[in-house]
């Protein structure tokens, strides 16, 4: 038994790539069985996963001593690079290639004001929170204010300005915080708020920003809506990226004098 322990993980560990797809995979699986037997799908699976990967990477950490959650495993180290940018990236950038420019078109001046006026009240919102907690430099405002633009702008942003890995953290566990709810409130508000067209869905993506979150609330409303919303959200990660570190960082220093 201990020698076909060995040899299932020194598999495991020679293809700890497809491991971590493996494992993701089972995750997801049953997150999503779980969403429709215990939630009826009004929580959409995805909110679930990120919950199970948050308590998981938090259990690798503990169980390892290292920083690096599950990855510090060795069979699991395959997640280090799964999670990492490049995929990421690659995520984020093909959610855009299911909509139609003309729907885009179509929201006109509305769309375009809500993705920058999302973009600068969620800085603005996340700087006066860092601010109220004791943040007083434009430097750790401005990266968790990025971070609840989205988690990914965060991390970019502090990088950018070389605020310290503390920082970067908060604006990480801030944008994971909206992702979490605007995926699992988004099901329960979309009557309210007329989101049942591709108008709306693009801007809803612009005023939330968060594509994870955007994209699985969308899913558990209407999966036709989902390109659209995680369109805009796209977009504005990309905007926050280039006007955190510039334009928000400048006028937050103007502000605070450091």
């Amino acid at each position: 038994m201990n020698e076909l322990w060995q040899i299932v993980q020194s598999v495991l560990v020679k293809n700890s790539l497809l491991t971590a797809f493996a494992l993701v995979g089972i995750i997801v699986g049953l997150s999503y069985i779980a969403a429709h037997r215990f939630a009826s799908g009004r929580v959409h699976g995805s909110a679930i996963a990120i919950l199970i990967g948050l308590i998981l990477a938090y259990v690798g950490g503990v169980v390892t001593d290292g920083d690096k959650g599950l990855a510090d495993i060795e069979c699991l180290a395959g997640i280090g690079l799964m999670g990492g940018a490049m995929l990421r990236d690659l995520a984020i950038v093909a959610t855009a290639f299911g909509v139609r420019l003309d729907e885009f078109l179509k929201t006109g001046l509305s769309g375009i004001v809500a993705l920058i006026a999302g973009v600068f009240v969620s800085f603005g919102l996340g700087a006066l929170v860092a601010f109220a907690f004791g943040y007083r430099d434009a430097v750790s405002m401005t990266t968790i204010g990025g971070g609840a633009a989205t988690y990914i702008v965060g991390p970019v942003t502090g990088t950018a300005l070389g605020a310290s890995s503390e920082v970067i953290a908060l604006s990480v566990a801030a944008g994971l915080v909206k992702s979490v709810l605007v995926m699992c409130l988004t099901p329960i508000v979309a009557s309210w708020i007329g989101l049942n067209n591709p108008r709306s869905a693009l801007i809803f993506g612009g005023l939330m920003g968060t594509t994870s979150g955007v994209a699985g609330g969308l899913a558990a409303t209407d999966e036709k809506l989902v390109p659209y919303g995680a369109m805009t959200a796209t977009f504005y990660t990309g905007i926050g990226c280039l006007v955190g570190p510039s334009v928000v960082f400048f006028l937050l220093r103007s502000v605070v004098g450091t």
